[in-house]
């Protein structure tokens, strides 16, 4: 694992690895660097000192391939480049660390000036590395040329070589297994191909697709999903949800015909079980849904249906409708198992919305807003009113406030997320607009989707629709826990 660049200007580089070499992980922790300046002796670069003081004891050294960049980057002579990476590792071999050689630009370099290219790899491993990768910097190779140049350095060097690919053209996974193909032993890749510009080869995709063709990477692939789950949360960037072999729906199937062939025979849509990379098959219901989807469904939620049950098709018409509507069941999960849950046998309902009212006043800067709500809870009328900095948080409270004098469990419960969405701009303030709104009780999440021209109206509809969801899974439970 490389854990950063050391060097006298990057100071989060430096205290991590004084950190990190503390811990059991440091046999396996690499440093990163790159060679020395032009005109300097070795012994005398801070970033080669650098290096050695980190206390790794091994080092990925990048050092320059191509004419261009030796000319108009370094601004050196040919010959100096070779020097510069010989002396380089050579440095680092006396001071007793192991070296990988990280050739830049290396294959926008063969084709520049290929005898160029390889003579500085056959100098690095000269020199001492003991293992050469071969960089797609600008993610610009395909393929194919990937493979032949590849194969090449494997068969001219007496070193194991390894490859470095950027996804500037979406390549960097396809890049990476013809390398492998090729004869690569070794592969630089990062945990969901985070990286600068487009990012870099993805450790999920590679290891997925190697373990697939039957190369042992040692690493777990039921572990997949949870590792790249982990890395989003701590990167704080959003999973997607369609990443081969991960993703919330990578093995999802949303059309009818689709989800029919699946529940026969699994590997009618599927490459591969879903369990081998940690993750699950999903059958959805959605506007391109068959009955199929709805059994699969239903089963999930806890309800027994036959293909035959006129049931079916009414759910499924429901379905078609309220997606039409622009209401997107594939994530408003709570909204979709309310319409199986009022269609098939559950007549609870928690409570009933009677009336509301909302007014906003504005005196000077600020504005407050007001809602007052009417709802019926079994055989009570509550009323309830609060203030909130909206009308949408307003109701929000009021109605929380006026439930959670008879479900205490209510408290547990939390709104995490409110989004809207028009679905006809070019109808201006007239727009239909989409609202979803996103839950959680800290053990499970859910989200719920309305569809209306009025967004107050299309708001409470979803935020009542959350509520009455979380009370059917209480009382679900308390239903599971009598039986």
């Amino acid at each position: 694992m490389e854990g950063g660049w050391p060097n006298p200007t990057n100071a989060a580089d430096n205290e991590f690895f004084r950190k990190a070499m503390n811990e059991e992980m440091q046999t396996n922790l690499v440093s990163f660097g790159m060679t020395r300046r032009p005109g300097i002796d070795a012994r005398n670069d801070p970033n080669l000192k650098s290096l050695i003081d980190c206390g790794t004891q091994i080092t990925t050294l990048v050092g320059k391939s191509s004419v261009f960049h030796v000319k108009n980057v370094l601004q050196t002579s040919l010959g100096e480049n070779l020097n510069m990476i010989r002396d380089s590792i050579s440095f680092l071999r006396k001071n007793d660390r192991r070296v990988i050689y990280d050739a830049e630009h290396f294959f926008d370099a063969v084709k520049e000036n290929g005898d160029y290219a390889f003579s500085t790899i056959e100098v690095a491993a000269n020199a001492g590395a003991e293992e050469v990768v071969l960089c797609d910097t600008r993610g610009a190779a395909y393929p194919q040329e990937v493979f032949r140049v590849t194969e090449t350095a494997a068969n001219r060097l007496n070193r194991p070589v390894g490859i470095h690919a950027h996804n500037d053209r979406g390549l960097a996974t396809a890049n990476t297994l013809a390398a492998v193909m090729a004869g690569a032993s070794q592969v630089q890749v990062t945990v969901n191909g985070i990286g600068e510009r487009c990012g870099n080869a993805d450790l999920v995709e590679v290891v997925g697709n190697l373990e697939l063709l039957g190369v042992r990477t040692g690493i777990s692939t039921a572990g997949l999903r949870g590792l790249s789950r982990f890395v989003c949360e701590v990167a704080n960037i959003r999973e997607d949800p369609q990443k081969p072999f991960v993703g919330a729906h990578a093995f999802t199937h949303k059309g009818g015909i689709h989800g029919d062939a699946v529940m026969k025979a699994s590997q009618a849509y599927e490459h591969v079980d879903p369990a081998v990379f940690g993750n699950q098959r999903n059958i959805t219901v959605s506007a391109q849904a068959g009955k199929a989807n709805i059994i699969e469904t239903a089963r999930k939620l806890g309800f027994d249906l036959n293909r035959k049950d006129r049931k079916v098709s009414r759910i499924l018409a429901i379905v078609k409708e309220l997606e039409a509507e622009g209401v997107g069941l594939e994530i408003a999960n709570a909204t979709l198992a309310l319409v199986f849950a009022r269609n098939l046998g559950w007549h609870g309902n928690s409570f009933r919305l009677v009336s509301w009212k909302a007014t906003i006043a504005k005196r000077g800067q600020a504005s407050t807003a007001q809602c007052t709500i009417k709802v019926r809870v079994r055989d009570r009328t509550i009323e309830s009113s609060a203030v909130g900095n909206g009308p949408v948080n307003a109701f929000d409270l009021a109605l929380r406030k006026a439930l959670s004098s008879k479900y205490r469990e209510i408290s547990e419960m939390r709104l995490t997320s409110y989004r809207v969405r028009e679905l006809d701009p070019e109808s201006a303030t007239a727009a239909k607009v989409a609202v979803h709104v996103d839950y959680s009780n800290g053990r499970n999440d859910w989200t719920t989707a309305a569809v209306s021209t009025n967004i107050l109206d299309a708001s409470l509809r979803a935020l009542v629709e959350g509520y009455q969801y979380f009370l059917w899974m209480e009382d679900r439970k308390q239903r599971a826990g009598l039986a």
